[in-house]
């Protein structure tokens, strides 16, 4: 499973990747910003994560520009800090269908939706 993970908190970036990594199937590449991803994203990788809050673009503005060629088989999961249900609500009317917050259950909630058991996992708190 090839996942991108677009985080601009280097050591954030580098917990997620350093425990996703720790299934041999995923193949995890970080990008600090929206704009040292965007030439990578001709082709979209299996799992694209995206922080909310980024320096220049946001996540959510990236999900807008590449929405057109996420297919059923693509994930696209935002990350945020935020738990603001009116947030999530404009995400979700955006397309966003994997919101995960970033707390302490960040991990397993990744995991549920790699692993597509996100129906079975509560992710908003």
């Amino acid at each position: 499973m090839n996942i991108y993970l677009v985080e601009d908190d280097t050591i954030y970036a580098e917990f997620i990747r350093k425990t996703l990594g720790q299934n041999p199937a995923h193949t995890i590449t970080v990008f600090g910003s929206v704009e040292a991803a965007l030439p990578h994203l001709d082709t979209l990788p299996d799992v694209l994560i995206l922080d909310y809050k980024l320096p220049g673009m946001s996540g959510i503005e990236l999900y807008e520009k590449i929405k057109s060629k996420i297919t059923e088989h693509k994930k696209v999961i935002v990350m945020s800090a935020i738990d603001d249900g009116n947030m999530v609500l404009s995400f979700i009317q955006k397309g966003v269908r994997d919101y995960v917050i970033k707390d302490e259950n960040v991990i397993e909630s990744l995991l549920a939706v790699l692993e597509g058991k996100d129906d079975d996992y509560y992710l908003f708190n």
